[in-house]
């Protein structure tokens, strides 16, 4: 069995913990084992921020402007207001997109490759932008702009790269970006979706 549900959301601040609860709920409803889901909802979380935060095309208007039912995809004046999470969960895995109107990410993003790092070396929690951790993990941010530690954002991508197996950032060309990642799934005892 596998399932899947997708929201449109206003790009308000409220948005995100909606987009949050219903993740957990849907895992917990599923068995997936807490930490799983707990990773993946802070990955969702940066990533519904980001889409808040950057996700509306210059002059557009406020957010919250645009009324039920505009999907991200249609009238580029309505959708701009809004973005799309859609969540796949089957027997393996969770896979999570996050897509939004706005300019797009500015420059090309590096994929991640690995989650893990070399057995026996610790991972390098916190990598400088642009370069590689010791389990191989490049954060997505622009080496030119690293975040200073007392920064209160700057950090989400890289915190999404860390927290799922694998993550791509794409942009929709004139119609936004696309934050989309994915992770192998634990499950409970007598889980719903389990592996069989």
């Amino acid at each position: 069995m596998s399932m899947w549900w997708s929201l449109h959301l206003r790009r308000e601040a409220a948005s995100v913990p909606l987009a949050r609860r219903f993740l957990l709920g849907t895992m917990e409803t599923a068995g997936v084992d807490p930490d799983i889901s707990y990773d993946l909802s802070v990955a969702l979380s940066e990533a519904c921020a980001n889409a808040v935060e950057h996700g509306g095309r210059p002059g557009a208007g406020n957010a919250g402007a645009a009324g039920p039912g505009h999907a991200v995809d249609e009238r580029p004046g309505q959708a701009n207001e809004q973005y799309r999470v859609t969540a796949y969960l089957d027997g393996e895995k969770c896979r999570i997109e996050v897509a939004d109107s706005g300019p797009g990410f500015p420059d090309r993003r590096t994929l991640r490759a690995a989650a893990q790092p070399p057995v026996g070396q610790p991972a390098d929690a916190h990598p400088p932008a642009g370069r590689p951790s010791a389990g191989g993990v490049v954060c997505a941010a622009p080496p030119e702009e690293p975040p200073s530690a007392m920064a209160e954002s700057g950090r989400g991508l890289c915190l999404i790269e860390e927290l799922a197996d694998h993550v791509t950032f794409g942009n929709r060309p004139g119609r936004g970006a696309v934050v989309s990642f994915d992770k192998v799934l634990k499950w409970r005892e007598g889980a719903l979706l389990m592996v069989s």
